[in-house]
């Protein structure tokens, strides 16, 4: 996949097929768009082009109310690239670009830089300054520069419903990790650097942890014990226990943000991790957080989580697949 900025994007001379978009999440119902794009771009021999933002939109129009993300931008890239996308462009959002009409938009973007001949959207696509854009605008724009405008229905899986980041979004909130990925289509997944933490999980707990800083902005699941994947730069990955949240145990001696408690331990492994790049999924939810008054408490509840992150993820109780 091509990814381009509006500097180095030249309109195709056959013209493009083009879906538009914050794309928070590549979830399923953008994955069903996508393919209603590609299907109908491949009967009319266009190359497929994402346009979408380098952050989302509501960080610039609505700071203090702005939703946590699904996926950072490389992460969303590297989803939209798995979908098959041509080309995806990223926009610079700002707050000159947030008082950009939907007319001048179509103008520059789809028309200027793109030669769009098919536009496919969800039905429930705004856009433009103050959200006047839609796919009855598009539509009416269309005809005048020359483009078809396609509305898709909201996809829904199974009993699930309809698919939309704002769903997902409160699923994790909720700790429901598994539902999350229902509607995803892969566990949701956080990425950070492992920083130096408490360091009593290895000498006074016995399970070492490798503590993640997460950004502010990417949407955590709720306070909790999960069972879920470790991946390292190499793609080695490890089943985890993970932990999310201040330890309730250890109240006095931990004023980090919530931002830096993501703390996963790695079954089966011995190593150094502090200084690299983490990614972490969740599969399921093992549980709230609990206070011990005893250390031994403490510890044995750790090792019944760990047990049951193996039975969950596919383990033998001794370790391995």
């Amino acid at each position: 996949m091509e990814v381009l900025s509006p500097e180095d994007c030249t309109a195709p001379a056959a013209g493009s097929a083009v879906t538009i978009g914050a794309y928070d999440g590549v979830h399923l119902g953008h994955r069903f768009v996508i393919a209603q794009l590609q299907r109908q771009a491949a009967g009319l021999g266009l190359a497929t082009v994402v346009v979408t933002f380098d952050r989302h939109p509501a960080a610039v129009v609505r700071p203090d109310s702005a939703p946590h993300l699904l996926t950072d931008l490389p992460q969303k890239l590297e989803l939209l690239a798995d979908c098959g996308v041509d080309r995806t462009l990223v926009i610079p959002f700002d707050e000159s670009r947030s008082n950009e009409s939907a007319e001048d938009f179509v103008r520059d973007a789809l028309v200027g830089a793109l030669a769009a001949r098919l536009v496919v959207v969800g039905e429930d696509f705004h856009f433009g300054h103050g959200r006047k854009g839609n796919v009855a605008l598009l539509r009416e724009l269309g005809t005048a520069h020359g483009f078809v405008t396609a509305g898709v229905e909201l996809a829904e899986v199974g009993e699930a419903g309809p698919v939309s980041s704002t769903r997902i979004r409160q699923l994790l909130a909720d700790g429901d990790v598994a539902g999350a990925a229902a509607l995803l289509g892969r566990p949701h997944q956080v990425r950070g650097e492992v920083v130096t933490g408490a360091r009593r999980g290895g000498t006074l707990l016995g399970f070492p942890t490798a503590n993640v800083v997460v950004p502010r902005e990417i949407a955590l699941p709720a306070d909790g014990v999960y069972a879920g994947r470790y991946a390292r730069p190499d793609g080695a990955t490890f089943d985890a226990a993970i932990s999310i949240g201040p330890p309730p145990s250890f109240p006095a001696a931990d004023g980090a943000a919530r931002a830096a408690l993501v703390e996963a331990h790695l079954l089966d492994f011995d190593g150094d991790l502090y200084g690299e790049p983490a990614r972490v999924s969740f599969v399921a939810r093992l549980g709230a957080q609990q206070r011990f008054e005893v250390v031994g408490d403490l510890v044995a509840q750790m090792h019944r989580d760990v047990a049951e992150a193996r039975r969950l993820l596919g383990q033998a109780p001794g370790g391995g697949p």
